[in-house]
């Protein structure tokens, strides 16, 4: 199953590799357009997964502030999610 992450219009993310940690499908970073990430100093802390990191969305001519986050450090508990980015905050992640 191939799912996609959209928001504002564009496609973000696509990838048959996701793993749904969560509720949240996370993508393989090769799977996500870069051109679309923007650097953000947002951290916050998950008990199990550790600190996450995060990314706002330039899409559409718009921003998405804080909209992908990722886990450069993960918890062992939370390995396999190691550098994979997730959405929230309005992007809609779809099965095509």
């Amino acid at each position: 199953m191939t799912m996609i992450a959209r928001w504002n219009g564009e496609e973000i993310a696509r990838s048959d590799d996701t793993l749904v940690v969560e509720g949240n499908h996370y993508f393989p970073p090769s799977a996500v357009a870069r051109s679309a990430l923007v650097p953000s100093e947002r951290t916050s802390e998950c008990p199990w997964k550790g600190t996450a990191q995060y990314h706002s969305i330039n899409a559409g001519g718009a921003i998405n502030k804080d909209a992908a986050w990722y886990y450069p450090h993960p918890k062992p508990d939370a390995a396999e999610i190691k550098d994979r980015i997730a959405f929230w905050n309005g992007v809609e992640v779809t099965e095509e």
